[in-house]
């Protein structure tokens, strides 16, 4: 998308006020968050063995931060890309039950990344992962589920207008539900981040389903790993941010992938070799809990609440060097 410069800028807050509204807002964020959905905060690894299968490739394209360790000759250690496969041993490990689950924080360097207003080098977000039966793998506990994690969102806007009324952002009334298939249809010749941008304009804040899995046209709306989400019953929360003219990407999360998913998947995105690391074996032979999970940015949160026009605003990454003096020229200072 390149750098955008809303016209006549006003953060609002100095860069010390906007620090002490980053940690109010991520105290009192992730508080809320484990009370609502019966989570318990847990520690959680900065990196993996490449050997486990535990990182996430993303889209397959992303290449990790890797490195090796004195202490584990021949092995290559990964920076984790995101915690979806960790939580799930995670949660077995740690003896969870139905209903109960966990959150951590997660950290990750995306090297490959397109730098941006919303796209940083460091991701920040709250990682979680619950256990679910059988029985409650569909689209319902996946609807309820967004709609317990917008009312948290829709509060906290609430909590810091009570502090900050002259920054805070409203946001809409209410999440509305499409699946990437409906999008296709109604929009044909959109791309689709044309086709998120138009649906989420329209009502505000969005969640859209089914991402993963090839649309009519042959491609699929956006790449997800096939050894995380089920591409049936995942999806993302999209709201629409008006002062960058997009859609703004909360929260990607999903109902997890069984025995009977995971065996389609590999196949359709044509991953098989995955079927001999450790964490798939397990899965496959049934020996992992079933789970809902995903991630919520640290970052995209307090930007969105805030109204700010860039991510490097409340968080502290690399810029270049052009993109911070522009920034700079129009009141937006990154950290």
């Amino acid at each position: 998308m390149g750098l955008i410069v809303p016209q006549n800028y006003d953060p609002h807050l100095t860069v010390r006020e906007t620090q002490e509204a980053i940690k109010y807002i991520r105290d009192t964020f992730q508080k809320e968050f484990g009370r609502e959905m019966h989570l318990e905060r847990i520690s959680a690894p900065l990196f993996v063995e490449q050997s486990s299968g535990l990182n996430d490739n993303l889209n397959g394209v992303e290449r990790p931060v890797s490195f090796d360790m004195r202490t584990f000759p021949g092995e290559n250690i990964e920076v984790v890309q995101s915690l979806a496969k960790w939580k799930r041993m995670a949660l077995k490990k740690y003896g969870f039950q139905p209903g109960e689950g966990l959150y951590t924080n997660m950290n990750a360097i995306r090297r490959d990344e397109e730098l941006d207003n919303l796209h940083s080098c460091y991701v920040d977000q709250w990682d979680w992962e619950k256990v679910i039966t059988k029985e409650q793998r569909n689209v319902e506990t996946l609807k309820e589920t967004v709609r317990t994690i917008f009312k948290i969102i829709k509060h906290m806007q609430h909590e810091v207008w009570y502090k900050y009324p002259e920054a805070v952002r409203h946001l809409p009334k209410d999440i509305v539900f499409v699946t990437s298939e409906e999008l296709e249809e109604r929009y044909p010749d959109k791309t689709p981040k044309e086709r998120e941008n138009l649906i989420t304009k329209e009502h505000g804040c969005v969640f859209l389903m089914k991402i993963g899995e090839k649309l009519k046209n042959g491609k699929p709306h956006d790449g997800r790993a096939p050894d995380y989400d089920d591409w049936q019953l995942n999806g993302d929360i999209l709201f629409w941010y008006d002062l960058l003219d997009c859609a703004l990407e909360i929260s990607s999360m999903g109902i997890r992938v069984d025995e009977k998913s995971l065996d389609e998947q590999l196949n359709k995105a044509g991953c098989n070799d995955r079927r001999e690391l450790p964490y798939h074996k397990m899965l496959l032979a049934g020996e992992l809990p079933y789970t809902i999970g995903g991630g919520i940015g640290q970052s995209r949160l307090c930007m969105l609440l805030l109204n700010r026009a860039h991510i490097g605003e409340v968080q502290a990454s690399l810029w270049p060097e052009d993109m911070r003096q522009t920034c700079l020229e129009n009141h937006i200072v990154l950290l």
